[in-house]
C-alpha cells in the first residue's frame, strides 16, 4: 500500500504540522475603531515565537490594550495615538497620513485590525491620495489601493537585520524551524523511495510519471508543475 507522502500528511491535521500557537503570547492587532483620538503607552516589548518582530505593547487612557509590531526607534514609556500621525507607533487613517510617510500593519478594510506589511524590516510608503482611494507601495515594490478608512501604523518594523545572522549550523536551523512546526529538514522527491513521493525511486534519475500534475488531483498527487491552460497548436485566424 505504501506511505502517505508529506502533503496528504499536511492535510491530516496532525500535531507534527500543526503552529504551536498555544505557545503564542498575543494575538497582534489595532484597538476597535472609534471616533475620538486615545493617548497611549508603550509599556512593554513581548517576544512571541509566533512573530519574527518585537511585539509592542500598548496601554491607551480608556484602558484599552493593543499589540502590534514595535516600529524602528521606539522605548518603553513612550506615548503613541491612536487616531492621529503622531510620531512612531502610532495609529491612523491612510486619508490622514502624509504622502511618503512609511507605514506598516496596514488593513485590508476597515476596521479589521491590520493584515498587510508586518514582517521584521519592512514598511511601505504612502505616494498618492485621493477622494476614493489611496494608493501605497508595498515592499514588493508594487502599487496597491486601499480604501481611504483602512488605518495603518507609523514607522519601519523593527528587528530588520534578523536575516543578516547566518545559520551556522542545522541544530540553529532545527529549532527556528521548530518554533512554528516548520517541515525541517526538506527533502527532494527525487532523494525519496517510492512509496514515499510519485518522483521516488533510486533505479533511474528520470521520473516515473509526467511532471505536470492533472487538474483535479488529490492532495498526495499535485505536485510538480502547475497544468498549463492549453497545449497544441492554436488553430484559426491569429
Amino acid at each position: 500500500m505504501g506511505k502517505r507522502i508529506i502533503s496528504q500528511r499536511r492535510g491530516r491535521g496532525t500535531s507534527r504540522y500543526r503552529s504551536p500557537s498555544h505557545r503564542f503570547k498575543s494575538e497582534v492587532s489595532l484597538i476597535p475603531m472609534h471616533s475620538a483620538p486615545l493617548k497611549g503607552k508603550i509599556v512593554d516589548f513581548i517576544h512571541c515565537p509566533g512573530h519574527c518582530a518585537p511585539i509592542a505593547k500598548i496601554v491607551y487612557e480608556d484602558g484599552q490594550v493593543s499589540h502590534i509590531p514595535a516600529p524602528e526607534g521606539v522605548r518603553v514609556s513612550e506615548e503613541v495615538s491612536s487616531k492621529e500621525a503622531a510620531g512612531y507607533g502610532s495609529v491612523a487613517e491612510l486619508r490622514d497620513i502624509a504622502e511618503g510617510t512609511d507605514v506598516y500593519n496596514i488593513e485590508a478594510q476597515p476596521g479589521d485590525g491590520g493584515k498587510f506589511v508586518r514582517g521584521s524590516g519592512v514598511s511601505a510608503k504612502v505616494i498618492a491620495k485621493y477622494n476614493n482611494r489611496v494608493i501605497v507601495l508595498m515592499p514588493s515594490k508594487k502599487k496597491k489601493e486601499f480604501n481611504p478608512g483602512c488605518r495603518a501604523c507609523i514607522g519601519i518594523v523593527a528587528a530588520g537585520g534578523r536575516l543578516e545572522k547566518p545559520i551556522v549550523k542545522a541544530g540553529n536551523a532545527h529549532h527556528k524551524n521548530k518554533a512554528r512546526n516548520k517541515l525541517y529538514p526538506k527533502t527532494s522527491g527525487n532523494s525519496m523511495n517510492a512509496v514515499d513521493h510519485p518522483y521516488g525511486t533510486s533505479r533511474t534519475s528520470k521520473k516515473g510519471r509526467p511532471t505536470v500534475a492533472r487538474k483535479h488531483a488529490p492532495p498526495g498527487a499535485k505536485v510538480g508543475k502547475i497544468k498549463a491552460r492549453r497545449t497544441g497548436r492554436r488553430k484559426g485566424k491569429k
